[in-house]
Formats: structure tokens, C-alpha cells, sequence
């Protein structure tokens, strides 16, 4: 229970990382949402099919080596060259990009459909989180884990600050402050969500500037190649989640008539966002988990520990999962200040599930990264990505975004089965398949008839919230008191 105790608490300081700032930044939903704020529901959607590809580019920057850095630096004898070599592989890497992509800025914008000047910005940007991968990921590695949420819940401050400041306060206070006229602009709200981001993400840099000076810049040729062949998997895995968490709204955008694929995909982008619950706890969980898998591969029967860890995640998943369903319609009037937004809340209850789905197999994916069998990672993720894709351009055209829903669904869900299986294969671990599934079936029933037979009837839909949870109290009762009195 020692192990698992520990685990919860690094679980909680990374989530106090993700939670709060998430939480800050959940945020900007309603301030994106409320009438007068964008021009229209459409604009939600050209922020977010920018902030989609903005996605896929933060995984090319990375190219695996953040998972790299954790794997070599707990294998490694001398973690100082793993650390340097690292830190000057990203940070040349990541200035070609950032000269490359000012070079064709035209050409990008061309491809991507964007505006120039909202492509200049987002080069900025990704220049400055690539430059924060290795010192972030040091962090982690060193259990330096409230350093780590200080800065991150810091970066996530001034983004909502500065976005508060631009699209409520500025044009006000413009007229009674003269100097401010310089930088108060008529449309020009996507502009100013992109500059928050930029400042935030350059005192984020600031804030990390030392690691950069403590460094030591030792580069090990040889080194670097064991890395990069480890990482490359990693890499095609990585786009590949790119490709399920975020395409389908560029392909929503490119494959809707012109006239309604905006408005739909601002929809579906706020809708989507009530997930955040799910997606919050899976990100903290796996933050957790990561370093802990890798530091303990070498322990006495690891794989107890990491049958457990699946159980602890089902469990609080599964509970999320009804939870959220059954107050989404309160949910929504917080979160999603207009209505026009609201037709796209169906596709609730499928992405939750389908973020229950992409916990469970981060969790199922020790079995590759501590065995360095990573390009099994590659070929599952790019078989989720082909699900993803086929499944998009199936069926956008008859059901819209409740296709892509149901596409990211399919593919999270194929990619646990087909991390199971060959788990077994090359290093079994004894989960309690049993009590997974009865927890994920309980929940799900439990969440159709809340959702879809007696939607807004608080009286049933927390009496079966009631229901699971002494389910659970009664076969978890022994763990949860031993974690309370830790």
C-alpha cells in the first residue's frame, strides 16, 4: 500500500499542476462563450482548429525525446550527459524549426488555411514550449513536483489574465487611458488570445532560465542515437494521439459545407470541453505515473503495483464518468455561457467514456516503454489514428460531429484491447479484468439512463451516482481507509 500511497501523492501534487491551471484556463470556455466576446460561434471554431494544430506541431518539436529523457536518465550512470544531450538536441531542433517556419510562413498559412498573422504568433509560440520540454521533463524526473505546478499554474494565470484584460477590459479602459489606444484593435479577439498565450508561455521560459545556466552541455553522439532510435516510436505515436485528440475538428472544418463548418466546430469545441473532468484526471494520472513506472521496473514484482495502479484509475475514472453526466446540463450553463453552443451536447457522454478509454491505456502502455519495445506504442497509436481517420471521413458526412465523437471513441477503446493483448504477450501483468470491467459497465448503464432516459431528474441521476459509489466503498473499503489514515 506504501507504493500506492506514494503514487497517490504524486498523483495530487501533478494534478494540483494540471487541475488548477486547467481549472484557471476552463475559464476561458465561458469568457470564448459569452455573447459579445467573439463575433460568433464561428470564431470559437477558428480558435480551435488553430489551437488543433498547435497540437499536432508541440508533438513534432518534442519528437519523443521527453519520454527518451526519463527512460535514459533512470538507465543511465551518468545522468548529467542524458540531461545535456537532451537539452541540445531540443534546443537546435526547435531554432531550424523556428527559422524554417518564419522562411514559409506564406506557405503554411496557404496549407493550413490560417491567416499569416495568426501563423507568426503560433510560431513564436511553439518555439517558446519547446525550449520548456527537457527543463519541465527534469523536473518531473527529480520529484521536484510543486516546482513543477508553481510554474505551470504561473503560465496559466497570465494566459487567463492577459485574455481577461483583452477581450473585457481593454476597449474600456483604452477610453479612459489614452495610451492604451496603440494596442486596442477593432476585430481583433483571435489576435489577442494568441499574444496571451505568447506572453505566458515566454515568462514560463523566463521562470526555467535556470536550468539552461546549470546545465551541463555535454553532447554524447552515441548517446543521442540510442535516444533518438528509442524515440522515434514514440514520435509516430505521439501524432498519431494528435490525430485522435484534435484532427477531427480540422477535418470537421474541411469536410462540412463551407457555410456551417465553423459554427459546427465551435459547437463541438465548447461541448467537448466538459470532458475536461476526465481529461484533467487521466493527464494528472499519467504525469504521475510515468517516472513511477520507469523507477520502479527493476523492483521486486513491479507488476502487482502496476495491476493495482489500473484498478485505482478505473475506479476514480468510472466514478468521473457518472458524475459528469449526471450534472453535464448544470455543467453547461456554467462552462458554456451561450446557447447557441448547447446542440452539440450528445457528444458528452461519448467523449468522457472515450477519455476513461485513453487513461486506461496509458496505464496499459508500461509494458512497452520499460521492456523498449516502443515501436509497439508506434504501431497501436497509428492503427487508432487510421480508426480515427476512417471513421471521420465515414461519418461527418451524415452525423457531423457526433461522428467524430463516436470515431474518438472507436479508436481509444481499439487501442486498450490491442495494448492488452500483446501485454499479455511479452510482459504479463495480473490485472483484476473482472472488477475493470464490472466498474466500467456500471458506470456506463448507469450513465445511459441518467443521460438519455431521465436527463435533468437530479433525484434519480444522484441516487445512481449513491448506488456506485457504495458499490465501490463496499470492494474498495480496506484501500481507501488505509489511504485515509496515510
Amino acid at each position: 500500500m506504501s507504493t500506492l500511497q506514494r503514487l497517490f501523492k504524486q498523483t495530487f501534487i501533478y494534478g494540483l499542476a494540471t487541475v488548477l491551471p486547467r481549472m484557471l484556463n476552463f475559464f476561458l470556455v465561458p469568457l470564448y462563450t459569452s455573447p459579445g466576446v467573439l463575433n460568433s460561434v464561428a470564431e470559437y471554431g477558428t480558435v480551435s482548429v488553430i489551437f488543433s494544430w498547435f497540437v499536432i506541431f508541440n508533438v513534432i518539436l518534442a519528437y519523443g525525446m521527453e519520454t527518451a529523457f526519463f527512460r535514459f536518465f533512470n538507465k543511465e550512470k551518468d545522468q548529467d550527459v542524458v540531461v545535456g544531450t537532451s537539452t541540445i538536441s531540443l534546443a537546435i531542433s526547435s531554432f531550424v524549426f523556428f527559422g524554417l517556419a518564419l522562411i514559409f510562413q506564406n506557405q503554411i498559412a496557404y496549407i493550413t488555411e490560417i491567416k499569416v498573422e495568426y501563423i507568426k504568433l503560433v510560431i513564436w509560440i511553439l518555439l517558446l514550449d519547446a525550449l520548456v520540454i527537457i527543463p519541465f521533463a527534469w523536473l518531473r524526473a527529480n520529484e521536484k513536483s510543486m516546482t513543477y505546478a508553481i510554474i505551470k499554474i504561473v503560465n496559466v494565470v497570465i494566459n487567463l489574465g492577459l485574455n481577461l484584460f483583452f477581450l473585457l477590459g481593454l476597449k474600456d479602459w483604452s477610453y479612459h487611458l489614452g495610451f492604451l489606444d496603440t494596442i486596442c484593435k477593432e476585430d481583433y479577439q483571435i489576435n489577442y488570445i494568441f499574444i496571451a498565450n505568447l506572453v505566458a508561455s515566454a515568462v514560463t521560459l523566463l521562470l526555467l532560465l535556470s536550468f539552461y545556466i546549470k546545465v551541463k552541455y555535454q553532447f554524447n553522439a552515441s548517446l543521442w542515437k540510442r535516444m533518438m532510435r528509442y524515440a522515434f516510436p514514440v514520435l509516430i505515436s505521439g501524432i498519431a494521439f494528435s490525430v485522435n485528440e484534435t484532427f477531427d475538428r480540422i477535418l470537421l472544418s474541411k469536410i462540412l459545407p463551407e457555410n456551417i463548418a465553423d459554427t459546427q466546430v465551435g459547437m463541438y469545441s465548447a461541448c467537448y470541453k466538459l470532458a475536461l473532468f476526465m481529461t484533467l484526471f487521466a493527464t494528472a494520472y499519467r504525469l504521475g505515473i510515468e517516472p513511477f513506472f520507469f523507477s520502479h521496473a527493476n523492483t521486486k514484482n513491479p507488476q502487482k503495483s502496476y495491476a493495482k495502479i489500473l484498478e485505482f484509475f478505473v475506479t476514480i475514472g468510472s466514478l468521473i464518468l457518472l458524475g459528469v453526466i449526471v450534472f453535464a446540463d448544470l455543467l453547461k450553463v456554467i462552462v458554456i455561457q451561450s446557447e447557441d453552443y448547447w446542440q452539440a451536447m450528445s457528444v458528452v457522454p461519448i467523449i468522457l467514456l472515450a477519455y476513461l478509454f485513453l487513461g486506461m491505456y496509458h496505464n496499459l502502455s508500461v509494458w512497452y516503454k520499460i521492456t523498449d519495445r516502443t515501436k509497439f506504442g508506434a504501431y497501436i497509436s497509428i492503427f487508432g489514428a487510421i480508426v480515427t481517420l476512417v471513421l471521420n471521413f465515414w461519418l461527418i458526412p451524415i452525423i457531423s460531429y457526433v461522428g467524430s465523437a463516436i470515431a474518438t471513441l472507436a479508436a481509444y477503446s481499439s487501442m486498450v484491447m490491442l495494448s492488452y493483448y500483446f501485454g499479455r504477450k511479452y510482459y504479463p501483468i495480473p490485472y483484476n479484468i473482472k472488477k475493470i470491467s464490472a466498474y466500467i459497465s456500471i458506470s456506463v448503464t448507469f450513465s445511459i439512463i441518467s443521460f438519455y432516459f431521465f436527463r435533468e431528474n437530479y433525484v434519480v441521476g444522484i441516487g445512481l451516482l449513491s448506488v456506485f459509489m457504495l458499490i465501490i466503498y463496499k470492494f474498495e473499503k480496506e484501500d481507501i481507509q488505509s489511504l485515509l489514515k496515510r
